[in-house]
């Protein structure tokens, strides 16, 4: 009997998470199924019965659920706990455990591109979910964050658990001084809103690189213009990568993540 797992959300459209996984369990031969959830948040409950009872083995969570989750844990790991959000669980030993995962795959882009953000000024735009994942790895690797936001009040309620973070609003951010790396956590530029950008051409020089989590489509308006940018392809390979090295309790090789972010752009921009 095959393994279950799924991506739990409000509106799923079209993910690519399915193909990643299948991907991914036909690989390493794991006997596994991947599907899309679409739950309502009175709803949830049921979802995390299924887990207790093991219908399913693991799920990862998407808008707007990764904060509603928590309340039907049992343990979260360190890195979720700080971030404050949780987006893949597995049931084990009887306990329910989240984790972030998204964490591990912003830090791919940041590992790919030899980024050095230690004492250098990052600026993330966006005070959605994925920013508390992008905001808690340039954390960790020491950088100088500043989350850019267009309510800086609500967001300095929101990330008041970031004790280093430096919140200001988009005139704000003009008035900075060696820049170093930008990333966009908003959905300002994605498919089919494809000619917006947070950024004009003349702001981006001011940047040493560009991180665009959007990766639909493959060159967003952010990116272009930036020397040294990235999209979000190899972020949603890499979390779900992790997301499974945590299901399967096994390693993934950065040879073997390499080969399904390849096949997974060759499937996708084609």
């Amino acid at each position: 009997m095959k393994n279950k797992y799924a991506l739990i959300g409000d509106k799923l459209g079209h993910s690519y998470s399915p193909i990643i996984h299948n991907m991914i369990f036909e690989k390493f031969q794991i006997d596994g199924e991947y599907s899309l959830l679409e739950v309502r948040c009175n709803n949830l409950a049921e979802v995390v019965k299924k887990l207790r009872e093991e219908e399913l083995s693991g799920i990862n969570i998407t808008i707007p659920y990764k904060t509603n989750i928590l309340e039907y844990l049992d343990e979260i790991s360190e890195e979720a706990k700080e971030i404050g959000a949780v987006n893949t669980v597995i049931y084990r030993d009887g306990k329910l455990i989240g984790h972030n995962t998204d964490y591990y795959g912003f830090k791919m882009i940041i590992s790919k591109l030899k980024l050095e953000v230690k004492n250098k000024k990052n600026f993330i735009c966006g005070a959605g979910g994925s920013a508390r994942a992008v905001i808690k790895c340039l954390e960790d690797l020491g950088g100088e964050n500043y989350l850019v936001t267009r309510d800086v009040e609500k967001a300095k309620i929101n990330f008041k658990d970031f004790k280093g973070l430096n919140i200001i609003s988009y005139k704000e951010r003009e008035s900075i001084s060696e820049k170093n790396l930008i990333v966009n956590c908003t959905p300002c530029g994605m498919y089919p809103n494809i000619e917006c950008s947070i950024l004009d051409v003349e702001e981006k020089k001011e940047y040493r690189a560009g991180i665009d989590l959007i990766y639909n489509p493959q060159k967003t308006r952010f990116l272009d213009g930036f020397k040294v940018g990235e999209n979000g392809l190899l972020m949603l390979v890499g979390q779900a990568i992790k997301a499974e090295e945590i299901w399967q309790d096994r390693e993934i090789s950065v040879d073997d993540t390499q080969e399904i972010y390849e096949k997974i752009k060759e499937l996708m921009y084609i």
